[in-house]
C-alpha cells in the first residue's frame, strides 16, 4: 500500500534560521536579534543577521524547492517583521515578503504550510513580560488576524506553534535559547498556559476570518517510546512513559507530550500534573481549557529520536547502546520513532498525523567535482520513512512527511556547523547546491512513497 494520494511531501524551515535581512525594510527586533549579541550564548559568536539570505533569495529558493518535487513547503513568519512591536501598526514590508513568497509557491505547483511561531519573539513584547503577561494570548491573537487577513486566501493550512516544549524549556527554564532566562517552576506553569491559550485563540480567529477552509494543527516535538519488544505488555509499557508527565525526570515536565497535548485535545492538565506540580500548578479560569481545546484538524509533530526517559551521565539510554549509529547532532537514529509516534498519538488525539519536522545533521561539504555526497542522510531518510509507511500500511492516517530542512542554516545556539539541508549553502557566498539526498527524495515523491 503506498501513502494516501493527497500526501504532503515537503521539507520546512523557520524564519530566523533563514531570512537574514535582520534589520531592513522596518522590521523590529525580536529575543534571537537580542539575544545572539550575549557573549558566549552561540557558537562562534554567529547570528542570524544574514543567514542564508532568503528573505532577498526566496524566488531562488522556490524554484530549488520545485526542482526537487516538492509538493509542500512549511515555513515560519517572523512575529516582528510583520508587527514590529508585536502589535498595533503592521509593517507593509514585511507582509509583503510573507505575500510574494506564497504567491512564488503557488505559482510552482507547491502547498504552503504557514506557521504562525517558530521562537522569534518580539522585543517589544518580551520586555512587557512576553509569556507571562496575562495579555500574550490577546497579543499572540492579533498577529494571527494579520496573518489570515494577508494570505488566507491563498493558505489552507496553519500551524500556530512549534515546538513549545524547546523554547519554554530551553528559553525559560535552562536559560540556553532566547530569550536565556531561568524561571520558577510556576512562572514556567503559566508560561506554559497563557502558550496554550495563544494557541486556543489563534485556532478560533483563523476559523473565523480564514478565506478558504483552513486545515489547523500544532508542532510539537512529540517523539514517543519505542517497545523493547512488540508485545502487549511492553507496548502498553511504551505507551504510558511515552505520555508521562514525569518521562525525562521530575524537574523537566516541560518535555512531556502530554503536559501540551492533553490541555489540546482532551480539554484537561494530564492528571500526573497535578499530582507533580501541586501548588505550581497554572491558574486555570473558566472558560480557560475550552479556549485551548479548540478543536484542531491534524495532529502536527517534529521527530528525530525516540523519547529518552531521563539517565543519568554514567549510563548509556534507552535508546542507545555502545557504538550505536547517531547525527552530527549526536541523537540516536532510531527510525521505528516514527511509526510508534504515529500509533500512539493518533491512538490517544484521534486526528490525521503529520510529520512536521524530521531528518538530520551531518558532515556534508563540496566535494572534489563540485557536488554534495551525503548517502548517509538518503539512509536516514529512507530508513525513517520506511517505518512512517508501516503506519501507513496499518491505516493509521499519514497525512505528510516535512523534511527538515529545506536548506543548511543557522542552527540556533549551535551556530552554522550543524547542517541539516536537502540544499546546501555556501554562507561565504550564498551560492545553493542540491544534495544527493535530494534528488533522491525527488524519486520518492515521484512514487509516491512507492520505492521506499
Amino acid at each position: 500500500m503506498a501513502f494516501r494520494k493527497d500526501f504532503l511531501w515537503g521539507a520546512a524551515s523557520a524564519s530566523y534560521q533563514i531570512e537574514g535581512a535582520a534589520f531592513q525594510d522596518g522590521k523590529g527586533e525580536n529575543i534571537w536579534d537580542k539575544g545572539v549579541k550575549i557573549k558566549d550564548r552561540i557558537v562562534h559568536g554567529e547570528n542570524g543577521n544574514v543567514a542564508c539570505d532568503h528573505y532577498h533569495l526566496f524566488r531562488e529558493d522556490v524554484k530549488l524547492m520545485k526542482e526537487m518535487g516538492l509538493k509542500a513547503y512549511r515555513f515560519s513568519v517572523n512575529w516582528a517583521r510583520v508587527l514590529p512591536e508585536g502589535t498595533g501598526k503592521v509593517n507593509s514590508a514585511g507582509i509583503r515578503f510573507y505575500s510574494d513568497l506564497v504567491d512564488e509557491l503557488c505559482w510552482a505547483g507547491i502547498e504552503p504550510l504557514v506557521s504562525i511561531f517558530h521562537w522569534d519573539y518580539p522585543e517589544y513584547l518580551h520586555q512587557k513580560g512576553g509569556w507571562l503577561n496575562e495579555e500574550s494570548p490577546e497579543w499572540f491573537a492579533y498577529y494571527t488576524k494579520v496573518l489570515v487577513d494577508a494570505l488566507s486566501d491563498r493558505v489552507t493550512y496553519w500551524l500556530t506553534i512549534n515546538e513549545p516544549q524547546i523554547f519554554v524549556d530551553l528559553g525559560y527554564r535552562q536559560g540556553i535559547f532566547a530569550p536565556f532566562e531561568k524561571h520558577t517552576r510556576k512562572e514556567l506553569a503559566t508560561i506554559s498556559h497563557h502558550v496554550l491559550l495563544a494557541h486556543g485563540k489563534a485556532v478560533s480567529v483563523i476559523r473565523k476570518y480564514a478565506k478558504k477552509k483552513p486545515l489547523i494543527g500544532l508542532a510539537p516535538t512529540g517523539p514517543t517510546v519505542i517497545p523493547e519488544k512488540e508485545t502487549e505488555q511492553e507496548i502498553e509499557k511504551a505507551r504510558k512513559t511515552s505520555f508521562s508527565i514525569s518521562c525525562f525526570g521530575e524537574s523537566e515536565f516541560l518535555f512531556s507530550n502530554s503536559w501540551w497535548l492533553d490541555p489540546v485535545f482532551l480539554g484537561k492538565y494530564p492528571e500526573d500534573a497535578n499530582a507533580l506540580l501541586g501548588d505550581d500548578m497554572p491558574e486555570v479560569k473558566e472558560g480557560d481549557m475550552k479556549i485551548i481545546s479548540e478543536p484542531l484538524d491534524f495532529i502536527g509533530a517534529n521527530i528525530y529520536q525516540s523519547l529518552v526517559p531521563g539517565v543519568g551521565a554514567e549510563a548509556y539510554a534507552q535508546n542507545c547502546y555502545q557504538g550505536c549509529p547517531r547525527t552530527m547532532t549526536d541523537w540516536a537514529i532510531t527510525p521505528e520513532v516514527l511509526y510508534w509516534s504515529a500509533r500512539f498519538m493518533t491512538e490517544r488525539y484521534k486526528l490525521p498525523f503529520l510529520i512536521t519536522e524530521n531528518g538530520m545533521a551531518g558532515m556534508d561539504f563540496v566535494h572534489l567535482d563540485g557536488k554534495v555526497h551525503d548517502s548517509q542522510r538518503i539512509d536516514y531518510m529512507h530508513r525513517y520513512l520506511k517505518a512512517l509507511k508501516r503506519a501507513a500500511d496499518e491505516n493509521i492516517d499519514i497525512m505528510g512527511y516535512m523534511a527538515w530542512s529545506v536548506m543548511d542554516n543557522f542552527e540556533w545556539a549551535s551556530g552554522y556547523d550543524k547542517r541539516f539541508g536537502l540544499v546546501y549553502v555556501d554562507y561565504q557566498t550564498q551560492e545553493r547546491i542540491l544534495k544527493d539526498s535530494a534528488y533522491w527524495y525527488r524519486e520518492v515523491i515521484g512514487s509516491n512513497g512507492e520505492n521506499l
